[in-house]
């Protein structure tokens, strides 16, 4: 019997057949058994490898040929990994734009940098809050620059746990907390995503794919709307550019409209409390969201910051329903009054008014660029440059 000690050592090998052990007739001459080694069948490994690749080739050429064929085409994802990146380029006196999809699709890199002397870092997000933003910048001591943010008031007011806030509050914590391997793949993956139309995470996985199956609402069990489609590129400053296909008449535009009804539409209160309860607690997130922002507001000027809030240009029915839900005599101007900070509404200024959003919530690509050039005077008033 072996040593603990000694260097013995026995290995194991499956059997051939069904892991049976090995007979007394399969030992030579009374010594430990044969060792079994699994067989290798003898296929041509070199034919299969190659007709798989090219099946693989021939399914991916395919299905980027499919995703151009409906509308897609390469650009940037946007995602916590690109917002990161973004936000590290903030330095302690930068321009920084917060805020929703509007001051994402609205505003114009190049022409604000004419303008304002600095290149602003975009930092706004498609259906955000711009509350986590606000306060994370505020948060940080080293940071007195100055910050211009959009404000669609139904978004800015959105409680705590809602998709809005989540949005945000997923990107501010990666940035906190992004790994060296997120960091890498982020930077492995941009090359492709510039070059390849299929490579969509937020529309063209499996489980996007299944959301849009027609099933209807049933009791107990209601489908969340629909998010828009994809209509926009963006680089890796995250300039968010709307696509051509969107900004003139046709089904893709008319299906984006409709989508935002949805959205801006306010649900029905939950069942399971009673409505003057829900009302009072919405009412009661609202004012504290109001006192947080002016919190975060006299912070950032404490230490010589600036802020300036921007309401941009809507159009069509989606202006009838946030008027009529969100007027502006309400979020708006209470945001106003309680921070004390300057504010530009695109309807006191005729120049900025004659805007146009093809797909009622957003600029063109060029009128972006016209709309940039015009607010710029009204910037450097509100921050007396």
């Amino acid at each position: 019997m072996p040593l603990s000690t000694s260097n013995f050592k026995r290995r194991l090998r499956l059997p051939r057949l069904f892991f049976r052990k090995p007979s007394q007739l399969e030992r030579v001459h009374g010594g430990p058994p044969l060792e079994y080694e699994r067989p290798i069948p003898e296929v041509p490994w070199r034919g299969i490898t190659v007709v798989v690749v090219l099946i693989v080739i021939a399914a991916t050429c395919a299905w980027e040929v499919y995703c151009r064929s409906i509308g897609y085409g390469p650009t940037l994802n946007d995602n916590e990994d690109l917002w990161t990146m973004a936000r590290r380029r903030v330095k302690p006196e930068s321009v920084v734009i917060i805020g929703d999809s509007r001051a994402w699709y609205d505003l114009d890199l190049d022409e604000l940098e004419k303008g304002l002397g600095k290149r602003p870092v975009q930092l706004a997000m498609g259906g955000s809050c711009a509350y986590p933003v606000l306060a994370e910048l505020a948060n940080d001591e080293d940071f007195h620059g100055t910050i211009i943010c959009g404000i669609v008031p139904r978004l800015f007011v959105a409680p705590p746990g809602t998709p809005p806030m989540q949005n945000a509050e997923k990107a501010v914590r990666r940035c906190h907390m992004q790994t060296p391997a997120q960091r890498a793949s982020q930077f492995l993956a941009m090359p492709l995503e510039e070059h390849v139309a299929f490579l969509k995470q937020q529309e063209l996985n499996l489980e996007e794919l299944l959301k849009r199956l027609p099933i209807p609402n049933r009791p107990y069990a209601q489908v969340p709307p629909r998010l828009p489609p994809y209509f926009r590129t963006l680089d890796r400053e995250r300039r968010a550019r709307m696509i051509e296909e969107c900004a003139r008449p046709g089904k893709l535009q008319s299906t984006v409209q409709q989508i935002w009804l949805t959205l801006f539409t306010p649900p029905p209160p939950p069942t399971y409390i009673p409505r003057e309860e829900f009302v009072k607690k919405i009412g009661q997130a609202i004012e504290q969201r109001f006192h947080d922002v002016a919190a975060a507001v006299q912070k950032l000027r404490a230490r010589g910051g600036k802020v300036v809030f921007v309401r941009f240009p809507h159009s069509g029915e989606l202006k009838k329903l946030e008027d009529r839900e969100t007027p502006r005599a309400g979020i708006w101007d209470r945001v106003i009054k309680d921070t004390g900070a300057p504010g530009i509404y695109y309807e006191d200024y005729p120049e900025l008014s004659g805007f146009n959003c093809p797909e009622w919530s957003h600029l063109s690509a060029g009128d972006s660029v016209e709309f940039s050039k015009r607010l710029v005077p009204h910037l450097r008033k509100a921050l007396q440059m």
